[in-house]
């Protein structure tokens, strides 16, 4: 269906129709429409023009006012100040806006249908390495930025650039030649390992090989020629090296089975995947003059990059013993991004300490023109996951704290809290561990999520699952009393009637829920999915003021008002509902 106008565009149309009967001159002009405490909307962009026309601002404001034919849209329009506009809308264009919203599958929100291709490279784990609380951000974020993206009208392709190569596997796969049994899948009963279970093969066989790497000069040297084995694509050596491969994907996906991720096969292509790309990606950009050689290595310099010696710190892309660096698979990747994917957009969802690697690589494929105005690179940097105490979150004995610990714990606790809500709302045993479960891993995505990318937050499990403040499950809690009512709601249904008086927490409700539309653009145009997290906390905080004012089935309101206030009611439900699926965290019904 056509695009839903937000109460805003319709606003600001009126006041671009009155600057233009007033002042014919300024008809381009911009009224800078936003949102008000001191009324609906407050425009601004009166003041900025009358310093154009060399006028007093406040008497234009007036001008501009009066040229506005009377309509159903604008109650009021007050000059105040200098010559800011104070407008309130009409009760009835908020309920006929909502209504259209409402009519809408999508809530309003428009689908671009000319949209580019962005590939987001996000949630990548190392092959034969336990996944850590370092690796969540990356995955957490990234999924939700797939769903926003994907919702208005980009189109996404998921790529994992996992971890899959380097020296390292010359000495896992000697040593599972020399014990060929270490990775065996099966169990006595035939039955496939778990993923945890495949995590603890990786990590027992890569502790024994490590001992025997330091240790034994002779294994030491076997294990070196395996890793020129392995970059000649010797066979034997391959197929050992997918079996690590095999196996960490087990364990990979049961962690993003924990965290509700959809993870597909397709989409994993680590660094493995550029290896044929990476000779000829190095010949271009010699030949074209973008990297040179210096000290046998081939390097990429720039002005503004220098070492704290203040000589140039290069981007070495090939080093002097003819090895590659991540520099030669980060440019290969682009290539292939460009090159074949067709990507308009690349989107890097990776830790902020790796911020100038990036800037580096993004100017060297901006130099040799596989980025350039058409095609763009963007790394959404994030910051650290910190604990209780404000320092990076470690176990107390100083290590790094397991993914897979740090879930189970979040779901442990959110079990908790809905059991102890649980005989109340007649919750079945099936239906705790399945709440337990949403609401869990709802908290550590939420927590992630309402925290800009940019920053570092603490990892606070209390706080997490708590039913009050900022946090998903007080949003799960709102939308699933919305759920509630329309149980109890009888015959009576969702009807807006355009021609009541609101209530002051009806209208604040109404207006909130118009802009559902601009912020979820918002935050696919900036990246910024902390944007749709603070709206829909905002909501659900409105809805309890709502909730709390305006009663719905108790005491029994008159029909059209029981109805109006059913009809934003279900609306507030279907924005949640939607706003918290674009985040990856589900809304159970009953809570």
């Amino acid at each position: 269906m056509a695009s839903v106008p937000s109460l805003a565009s319709t606003v600001q149309q009126r006041l671009a129709d009155g600057l233009s009967a007033a002042l014919p001159d300024a008809a381009s002009a911009d009224p800078l429409l936003r949102r008000s405490d001191r009324a609906d909307f407050q425009a601004n962009g009166i003041l900025a023009l009358a310093k154009q026309l060399k006028g007093n601002p406040r008497e234009l404001a007036t001008q501009v006012v009066a040229a506005i034919p009377e309509n159903d849209v604008l109650k009021e329009i007050e000059v105040s100040g200098p010559g800011f506009l104070n407008i309130t809308v009409t009760d009835a264009a908020i309920v006929r806006t909502l209504a259209a919203r409402a009519a809408d599958a999508r809530l309003g929100v428009p689908f671009n249908e000319s949209a580019g291709t962005t590939v987001i490279d996000y949630a990548q784990p190392n092959v034969a390495k336990e996944m850590h609380v370092g690796h969540l951000r990356s995955a957490v974020i990234g999924a939700a930025m797939v769903e926003i993206l994907e919702f208005t009208g980009e189109s996404v392709v998921r790529r994992h650039h996992i971890g899959d190569w380097g020296t390292q596997f010359g000495m896992l796969i000697q040593y599972l030649i020399e014990h060929p049994h270490e990775l065996d899948h099966k169990g006595e009963d035939g039955a496939e390992v778990s993923g945890e279970e495949a995590m603890s093969n990786l990590n027992r066989l890569y502790k024994a090989s490590r001992a025997l790497f330091d240790s034994d000069e002779e294994f030491k040297t076997r294990a070196r020629a395996r890793v020129v084995d392995l970059q000649a694509g010797d066979g034997e050596t391959l197929a050992l090296w997918q079996r690590f491969v095999d196996e960490s994907k087990i364990y990979f996906y049961s962690v993003f089975d924990k965290l509700d991720m959809d993870i597909r096969d397709g989409d994993v292509v680590g660094e493995s995947g550029y290896n044929d790309m990476l000779v000829e990606t190095c010949r271009i950009l010699e030949e074209s003059g973008v990297a040179v050689r210096s000290e046998g290595a081939l390097c990429v310099f720039f002005d503004d990059v220098k070492g704290p010696d203040g000589n140039p710190t290069p981007l070495i892309v090939q080093k002097s013993d003819g090895g590659f660096g991540y520099a030669a698979t980060d440019l290969s990747a682009i290539r292939d991004r460009v090159q074949n994917l067709k990507a308009t957009t690349l989107l890097y969802v990776v830790d902020a300490r790796q911020s100038l690697h990036f800037k580096m690589v993004f100017e060297t494929a901006r130099r040799a023109g596989w980025l350039n105005e058409d095609v763009k690179a963007v790394q959404l940097a994030f910051g650290t996951v910190l604990g209780k105490d404000g320092k990076p979150f470690k176990t107390r004995e100083g290590e790094t704290v397991r993914l897979v610990d740090l879930l189970d714990e979040a779901v442990d606790r959110a079990t908790s809290v809905v059991r102890e809500k649980a005989e109340k709302v007649g919750l079945t045993e099936s239906e705790i561990v399945e709440n337990g479960q949403y609401v869990g891993i709802g908290a550590v995505k939420y927590a992630d999520l309402s925290t800009s990318a940019a920053r570092d937050y603490k990892f606070d499990l209390d706080q997490m699952v708590s039913l009050n403040g900022d946090t998903s499950v007080y949003l799960q809690y709102a939308y699933a009393r919305i759920k509630s009512i329309f149980g109890k709601a009888g015959d009576r249904t969702p009807l807006a009637h355009p021609e009541l008086e609101l209530a002051p927490a009806e209208r604040a409700l109404g207006l909130h829920l118009d802009q559902f539309a601009e912020t979820v653009s918002d935050a696919a145009t900036e990246y910024a999915p902390h944007k749709l997290t603070a709206y829909l906390y905002q909501l659900a905080s409105l809805y309890t003021t709502f909730y709390d004012q305006c009663p719905v089935i108790k005491p029994e309101p008159a029909q059209e008002v029981a109805e109006n206030r059913l009809f934003l009611c279900d609306l507030t439900a279907r924005t949640l509902h939607q706003g918290m699926a674009l985040l990856g965290i589900r809304t159970p019904e009953r809570l």
